[in-house]
């Protein structure tokens, strides 16, 4: 039994949920539409191209957490989840976190994107153990600030670390599922890095290293 790791946007999800969430809030007219949209386009391409600075783009995407109670906002979370994120579950993603399961793995969904977006999408494909960016909960109200470590980049090998270390468990027998050459990191550390529907960069770098490349679209 081994550790299976799933990144989440644009791997198990045929999309990017922190993006999708700004697009949502901007047609429910929660936020300022133009300037929203212009600030989430601006900040998803500097992703793609590898330059996001992401505590500048944590304090952005968290300001609408922080502008509303949790009661509403778990309301505008469940449209999102049905209206963005059900249409793009990827079968084949359930079937291959299945495969893990059945091989008797621990799964893991290891994101940068904020813990409130992501929990009940973890749950939709029955994963228990998920690693995020974690907002700051204080009085059940966020604060617009995060708490520990961002987890991206080079900050999801830490978050990981901390998490195998409270498991006493390791890296031995592991597997990371990725889109994105900003889990290069990550994809360094594991004893199986897999490439899965990647971006040019982390295509390139796998077939240079040999890696496994799948689609699951």
């Amino acid at each position: 039994m081994g550790i299976a790791l799933f990144d989440l946007d644009n791997t198990l999800i045929a999309g990017d949920s922190d993006y999708l969430w700004g697009c949502f809030l901007v047609e429910q007219g929660i936020v300022d539409g133009e300037c929203y949209e212009r600030e989430n386009r601006r900040f998803y391409d500097l992703y793609k191209a590898g330059r996001l600075d992401i505590h500048e783009f944590l304090r952005f995407v968290l300001q609408p957490l922080a502008a509303h109670d949790m009661t509403q906002l778990v309301l505008w979370r469940e449209q999102y989840i049905e209206q963005k994120i059900e249409p793009i579950l990827l079968p084949k993603a359930r079937a291959l976190i299945e495969r893990h399961r059945d091989a008797g793995d621990t799964l893991l969904i290891i994101t940068a994107t904020n813990s409130f977006i992501t929990t009940p999408i973890a749950a939709l494909y029955g994963i228990d153990h998920l690693l995020a960016s974690q907002p700051e909960l204080i009085d059940d109200r966020f604060t617009g600030r995060i708490t520990g470590i961002p987890c991206y980049r080079h900050g999801k090998v830490e978050v990981l670390q901390q998490w195998l270390d409270a498991h006493r468990a390791t890296l031995d027998d592991s597997t990371f599922y990725s889109d994105s050459h900003n889990d290069l990191p990550l994809l360094n550390a594991v004893t199986r890095p897999t490439a899965v529907d990647p971006d040019e960069i982390l295509a390139n770098h796998a077939r240079q290293q040999d890696w496994p490349v799948i689609s699951l679209r």
